[in-house]
């Protein structure tokens, strides 16, 4: 089993800029690709960035060029660097971590984290 823990949303004004981030425990030598997802009141959850533990990055288009994922293995952390937050980035942020094979089937997701951007 994997526990993600997210911190760093919060309340801002449009323009501004927050850095989420997410602890992994456990069993975090099977996880591989790590990511963050949004969901907004009356949608699907999107996937927002992920990245691999070799640290390829893929970014969703809707923060793209307005974020940046990272991640130090050493600490099991991702992190998401949002700038020039919209009102429309508000939603609840979510973590996810994916196993690789042999443990492909791990798919772990984090409690959320409210972002609520104020225009």
């Amino acid at each position: 089993q994997v526990r993600l823990v997210e911190s760093g949303g919060g309340l801002v004004q449009a323009g501004e800029s927050l850095r989420l981030s997410c602890a992994a425990s456990g069993s975090t030598f099977a996880i591989n690709i790590m990511g963050w997802y949004r969901q907004a009141p009356g949608s699907q959850r999107e996937l927002v960035a992920s990245i691999e533990r070799e640290g390829n990055a893929k970014y969703a288009d809707s923060l793209k060029g307005r974020s940046a994922i990272s991640r130090d293995n050493a600490k099991n952390t991702i992190y998401l660097q949002m700038d020039s937050l919209t009102a429309e980035d508000t939603a609840v942020y979510y973590c996810n971590a994916r196993g690789a094979p042999p443990f492909a089937t791990y798919n772990f997701w984090g409690q959320g984290t409210q972002v609520t951007v104020s225009s």
